[in-house]
């Protein structure tokens, strides 16, 4: 068995973990919304047509913070469809997805499926089509108590409250060629600045995630990182990054290697944050928010073939990629990344939530089931709270396709309020298991409450509707702690939640 060590001390921290971390994405794509948390001929369905079985599903993963509407959606999105009397909202062709959206679930049905998740929403306006006016009018209907044209319009539509949106996206991705009304970074970064300006005279407690390049892969990444802060630094928040990986060579441990990849992308935008700030002489620190992350490349190919027979129908199902149990690895490899840079990490998306790239999945009139993903979302959400700690770590290490001295163990750790510590470990050894021991004496007594595991001996294994429990997560009491010193085996192949709570020692 190899050996790994860890050695972890309350005093090394990287900082306080945003529980916005954990958010997730429901854009009006494929059926993420109509057949997705939206279905009123569902035996589960609500007063407001929302699935219920679904509501439970996402209620487990504890998702503080829901992004909306688009993604590429958005670019075209005219706001105002979106609200007022369901029968007199018009139809319109989609141009990001070849769909026809219906606008039957709007503005103020997300509200209220946001209230019954028990999350917030993370509102996106138009930056493609449409520009500063429209987004501080959006602003202005949501956030504004009365008196005005708009929030006066949110009344007599029914929600006598302010919504309180306080998150709010600039655009999508408006660097790319697949963008309704793309922009260079010159013309992101003023537009953006101008629409900042005037949603924050609106509602000054508002916060603003400003573009950054769609990918890393873009011929401008970095140069459009720059350009567009050094335009709208002062009056934005946070700059968003976007990631999704594949394993299309059908290489494991190449697949599993792509948090090096995350990690370095991650540092570079924050160079270039600071570097911004640096040359304006601020004093303002610009985060990032993490929007849009996932695995995704099993369904291109079907989704190819779905546009082929044809467009303009409501709610194709697009990007519909069922995962395996190594996509669940590489997820839990990438919460654990966020974690590790949770100074400036302040917002992450799992993109999507239900069906369109999603840990949960759905039949149209029939079940719901988690997706082999859904299980470190879900772990994450539930014990990665408090403070992110600083573990030093010595693993036995391997090289890739792309990638040097891999840790075959990729670990972090965290602090909860009530003194609990939770170690996240994915093994990525694939045939041997390690025996990984901790320090952990500047913590006072502890002792194991609980290991789960997640693992399975085929990597591609699924779960579906008929088999839901493929893939699923057990509870092991193992593990001992004696003077100070964690000792427990980590599977192969296997992500990893082992609990600590206060107490006397168990050896």
């Amino acid at each position: 068995m190899k050996q790994a060590s860890m050695i972890l001390d309350r005093d090394f921290r990287i900082g306080r973990i945003d529980p916005r971390l954990y958010g997730s994405f429901i854009e009006h794509l494929g059926r993420a919304v109509y057949g997705g948390i939206y279905e009123p001929d569902h035996p589960t369905a609500d007063k407001y047509g929302f699935r219920r079985d679904v509501m439970d599903m996402v209620r487990r993963l504890q998702v503080p913070v829901v992004r909306y509407p688009g993604g590429n959606f958005v670019s075209g999105f005219n706001w105002e469809d979106s609200v007022g009397p369901r029968d007199q909202r018009p139809h319109r062709l989609d141009l990001a997805w070849l769909t026809t959206e219906t606008n039957e679930v709007g503005l103020h049905e997300f509200a209220a499926w946001c209230k019954e998740a028990n999350t917030e929403m993370m509102y996106a306006v138009n930056l493609g089509t449409r520009g500063p006016d429209a987004a501080r009018n959006v602003v202005e209907y949501c956030n504004h108590p009365s008196g005005s044209y708009w929030s006066d319009l949110r009344i007599r539509n029914g929600q006598k409250e302010p919504f309180g949106v306080k998150l709010w996206c600039l655009g999508n991705e408006m660097d790319g060629r697949w963008q309704m009304g793309q922009k260079t970074a010159y013309e992101y970064g003023r537009t953006a600045n101008e629409a900042a300006k005037m949603m924050k005279w609106v509602d000054p407690t508002i916060e603003l995630v400003a573009c950054g390049s769609s990918s890393h892969t873009m011929p401008t990444f970095g140069s459009w990182e720059y350009e567009m802060l050094s335009q709208c630094y002062e009056n934005i928040d946070y700059v968003s990054l976007h990631r999704y990986y594949d394993n299309a060579s059908d290489n494991t441990p190449d697949f599993l290697a792509r948090t090096m990849d995350l990690d370095g992308f991650i540092k570079t935008v924050v160079s270039i944050c600071d570097a911004v700030g640096g040359a304006k002489h601020s004093k303002k620190k610009v985060n990032l928010s993490f929007d849009e992350w996932n695995v995704w490349y099993h369904s291109k190919e079907q989704d190819n073939e779905i546009w082929k027979r044809g467009k303009w129908n409501r709610a194709l199902p697009l990007l519909e990629d069922i995962y395996n149990f190594e996509d669940a690895l590489l997820v839990g490899a990438m919460l654990i990344t966020f974690l590790r840079n949770a100074d400036r990490v302040k917002v992450a998306c799992l993109a999507q939530l239900v069906n369109v790239i999603a840990p949960i999945m759905t039949r149209n009139g029939g079940g719901v089931w988690a997706q082999t993903i859904y299980w470190p979302l879900m772990h994450a959400s539930t014990f990665g709270r408090g403070e992110a700690l600083r573990p030093i770590v010595s693993s036995p290490v391997y090289d890739c396709t792309d990638y040097e001295k891999v840790p075959l163990l990729d670990a972090t750790a965290t602090l909860g309020d009530d003194g609990s510590v939770t170690i996240f470990a994915v093994n990525r050894d694939l045939e041997e298991d390690i025996h990984l021991t901790a320090d952990l004496r500047a913590f006072g007594p502890l002792r194991v409450s609980e290991h789960i595991l997640l693992h399975h001996d085929d990597v591609k294994a699924i779960n579906t509707e008929e088999q839901p429990n493929t893939v699923a997560p057990v509870t092991l009491h193992d593990g001992t702690v004696d003077g100070g010193q964690l000792s427990i085996k980590v599977p192969s192949k296997s992500w990893n939640v082992i609990r600590l709570v206060p107490g006397s020692l168990n050896c």
